[in-house]
């Protein structure tokens, strides 16, 4: 996944990236499809294997536009996880109990404890994204918290949490096609905000916002995936394959049983009863 990965210190233009590539696959959706299938069973095992290891945590952070596919992606790339190990997290806006603290207070409490993978759907990067964006706070306020969230990240980092970014990237007509679909399907109009409307207006801003977010806060202990996402099942598997090598690397080991397995057995034999 080097292709997607954004390196610590590299100035991102997003006109530069297509987010409808499938440069990796030759056979287009059907093979894509079964790639994905195959990364879906090896994560439940590997997610399987974190939960009893009990050693590492992961954190895994999604960010998008409106309509982006965080949800779909959640749905589709964890969908054989062991919901007992898995945690999603979405951040909505403040309450007034959670402005009272720093804004990486409501953060902090959602983090992942050992043995648990968290989901975040939108996350901390909402006070550089959408404070930005709307002026609620100034440009030299942004800069410090960039440095406030690589600092944020590394603590948890050097605490033992794996932590992985992507940014889910699709084009102004892939999120007008999205958005108009879920006017038109009364099962998903309850999805759509009339405020999404006014939010496009600013896509030039977003962008703007999220090449800083990514050129400033990729790094080696948090990096971000700049994932192309018009093209769904293209965006799961950049997400999967992602996942499921960096799991692979932790080399992860289930441990050893407390007592005598061999004695165990024993008794088994001799003392269990047949119902």
């Amino acid at each position: 996944m080097k292709r997607y990965h954004v390196k610590p210190g590299q100035e991102v233009n997003l006109k530069q990236f297509d987010p409808n590539e499938t440069a990796e696959f030759k056979g287009g959706k059907a093979e894509g499809l079964q790639a994905i299938d195959k990364l879906t069973q090896e994560l439940e095992s590997l997610q399987e294997l974190l939960y009893a290891e009990h050693l590492h945590k992961v954190l895994i952070v999604l960010q998008a536009m409106d309509s982006g596919g965080k949800d779909g992606t959640i749905r589709r790339v964890f969908e054989g996880v062991n919901p007992q190990g898995v945690k999603v997290t979405s951040f909505k806006i403040p309450t007034p109990f959670e402005m009272d603290h720093d804004y990486l207070w409501r953060v902090h409490q959602e983090v992942p404890v050992k043995g648990q993978l968290t989901i975040f759907n939108r996350s901390h990067y909402e006070d550089v994204l959408v404070v930005r964006v709307h002026q609620l706070i100034t440009a030299e306020e942004c800069t410090a918290r960039y440095k406030q969230i690589n600092a944020f990240e590394r603590m948890l980092a050097e605490e033992g949490t794996t932590i992985l970014k992507f940014f889910l990237h699709i084009s102004p007509q892939e999120q007008k096609k999205r958005l108009l679909a879920r006017l038109k399907d009364d099962t998903k109009q309850w999805k759509y905000n009339p405020g999404d409307l006014k939010e496009r207006q600013l896509w030039k801003e977003y962008m703007q916002a999220y090449e800083d977010v990514l050129s400033n806060t990729s790094t080696d202990y948090a990096p971000w995936y700049l994932v192309p996402s018009d093209r769904k099942w293209y965006r799961d598997w950049v997400v999967a394959t992602t996942l499921v090598e960096t799991l692979h690397d932790l080399k992860m080991k289930y441990p050893k049983p407390s007592f005598d397995v061999e004695a165990a057995i024993r008794d088994f034999d001799t003392l269990a009863v047949d119902v």
